[in-house]
């Protein structure tokens, strides 16, 4: 997984896995998911982010255990 923030077009994109995009779809404005051939997800884009995202130049990564997931 890949994420990128661009600040001069102030996007933010989510790459989950690198494959050719055969379709896309504007979920809600500025919110657009790429799909593959396969139907499966294979990005989102989030334009304006600033505006969407608390702090889009900075990322938080978390990993949850089993234990964690089974709490929630």
């Amino acid at each position: 997984m890949k994420v990128i923030y661009d600040p001069e077009t102030d996007s933010l994109s989510i790459i989950f896995r690198k494959t050719k995009i055969s379709e896309s779809d504007e979920l809600r404005e500025g919110i657009i998911i790429d799909y593959g051939q396969d139907g499966k997800i294979v990005s989102m884009e989030i334009l304006d982010a600033s505006e969407q995202v608390s702090e889009p130049q900075g990322i938080s990564y978390e990993l949850k255990s089993k234990k964690d997931m089974a709490i929630s």
